[in-house]
């Protein structure tokens, strides 16, 4: 209890709230800005963060990843391009709306989604978190490497078109994650005689490279092959009768409140993300559809539907993160670079070693869903306009941004050119399909999963059949084998129905 009076206390003092709302509108502002997404605003913020208090670092991050999703729901009613894949889902119904005169309404439909989605999703974190936490402190190290290898399977399954490449991908970044010194023996591993490869490949250079570096490369790339092309004119916000009342409220409010749960249950699967939330409550609003409810041609219920569960996703998926120290989410696992620089090390103990920064993240989140309605509300015609931003100025700034936060992490062009060079391999590993969600996720992962592994095999004595003994671990190994193999053979239809077409 003195734990949460103190950390709420903390949540609530004017440095944090600042940071917290500065969070919340540079995340607007990121989220209206054409080709920038959640993953790449996270990225480039953290060196932002270096010279915060852990609280206030969190805040700030966790500002800008809930509002730049409540952002991207502008571009995608506006102008009809989604920033981020689960966007397009509110395209759907959001620019035919506003194509009718009432992009107010699609937008203020998004905005009350997204608030009440983040609420319900942060009060599952506060309520499932710790006692979560205090289960994962009972079970042994044999355990917690099958968890892990569930939560890659997932992963590698839903982030991209082929579960092998998915596993590919993630086995490469726990190899990556094994450079620098051996965590038992000391031992250099894969350093190349490079003296800043003994503490490991810099875990943000990487991060930037891959998600916001990469990003820009393949910005640029579309830039270049959109030339001559006609721009989707961006629409009013003006009209006359576009109003979003009570009546407006009411009638989206159930489609809210299920949305939210959706979003929230599918948050907590490590893997899932906001986009098949996205897809998923859209399509359960659209089945249970009243008569004369349109989707696809301008359903308010629609967007509200879309945005609340793409939102409600992010604070439930730190759940499996403070929980467990596994990320839910390329979100949660940019916030572990975030935590790791401030020698917060997610998992079961952390309840017990940082209690008071645990639950003032709690109040923070709180007071981010808040702000985030405020600034929201009163900027909605402001942020609209960033929509007019091109493409052209928005990629050379993000570029230095990403060179400048390389470089300060630890002060070094080495850690630029390592920046730069997992840039190119995430532009590669995005042509040929390869996810760069599960690579990073598999590179946060390695060391905690390394040292399960290694205590597993010496509880097992490098004895299968002691697996016997153990038998919650073998129940999640039979459901992460049970899930890989159908997405293989939901892979291998699809295959097959590609080459029948």
């Amino acid at each position: 209890m003195s734990d949460l009076l103190l950390g709420f206390g903390d949540a609530l003092t004017p440095v944090t709230i600042l940071f917290v709302f500065l969070g919340v509108l540079l995340g607007y502002a990121i989220g209206v800005l054409p080709g920038l997404n959640r993953p790449a605003a996270l990225a480039i913020a953290i060196p932002l963060s270096y010279y915060m208090t852990p609280l206030s670092a969190v805040a700030f991050l966790i500002g800008i990843a809930k509002a730049s999703g409540a952002g991207g729901a502008t571009t995608a009613v506006l102008i009809n391009v989604p920033g981020e894949p689960n966007a397009a889902v509110t395209c759907l119904d959001g620019y035919p709306l506003a194509r009718k005169g009432k992009a107010r309404q699609a937008l203020q439909a998004a905005l009350y989604g997204s608030v009440i989605g983040d609420i319900v999703g942060t009060l599952a974190l506060i309520l499932l978190a710790r006692p979560l936490a205090n289960f994962a402190l009972k079970i042994g190290p044999v355990e917690m490497t099958a968890l892990m290898l569930l939560a890659l399977t997932f992963i590698a399954a839903l982030a991209g078109k082929s579960l092998l490449r998915g596993l590919a991908a993630g086995i490469f970044g726990m190899l990556v994650a094994t450079i620098g010194l051996d965590i038992e023996s000391g031992t250099p591993r894969m350093t190349f005689e490079q003296v800043e490869l003994l503490d490991g490949v810099p875990l943000l250079a990487i991060t930037v490279g891959m998600l916001a570096l990469s990003e820009m490369v393949i910005q640029t790339e579309e830039l270049f092959s959109q030339r001559g092309g006609a721009a989707t004119p961006p629409v009013r916000t003006d009209a006359s009768g576009d109003r979003f009342g009570w009546g407006e409220f009411r009638h989206v409010l159930p489609t809210i409140m299920r949305s939210s749960v959706i979003g929230t249950a599918i948050g907590i699967i490590p893997g899932l993300g906001p986009s098949v939330a996205s897809f998923a409550s859209y399509g359960f609003a659209k089945r249970f559809a009243r008569p004369g409810e349109r989707y696809g041609e301008g359903e308010l219920k629609g967007v509200a539907a879309a945005e609340t569960a793409d939102n409600a996703v992010v604070p439930a998926s730190f759940i499996p993160l403070f929980a467990l120290g596994l990320p839910g989410s390329v979100s949660a696992a940019i916030l572990i670079a975030a935590l790791t620089v401030h020698g917060v090390i997610p998992g079961p103990r952390l309840f017990e070693e940082h209690g008071r920064l645990i639950y003032g993240i709690y109040g923070t989140m709180i007071v981010a869903a808040l702000l985030m309605l405020v600034v929201g509300r009163v900027g909605l015609v402001a942020f609209a306009q960033l929509t007019r931003v091109p493409a052209a100025v928005i990629i050379p700034v993000v570029t230095m941004l990403c060179v400048v936060g390389a470089y300060l992490e630890v002060h070094s062009l080495f850690a630029v050119w390592v920046m730069i060079g997992f840039a190119a391999l995430g532009y590669l590993m995005h042509r040929f399909d390869y996810s760069r969600v599960t690579f990073l996720i598999g590179f946060v992962i390695g060391p905690q999963f390394e040292l399960s592994l290694r205590q597993t095999l010496i509880v097992t004595d490098r004895d299968p059949a002691a697996l016997l003994g153990h038998p919650i671990a073998l129940a999640i190994l039979a459901v992460a084998a049970l899930g890989a193999l159908f997405s293989l053979r939901g892979g291998s239809r699809a295959l097959s129905s590609g080459d029948a077409v």
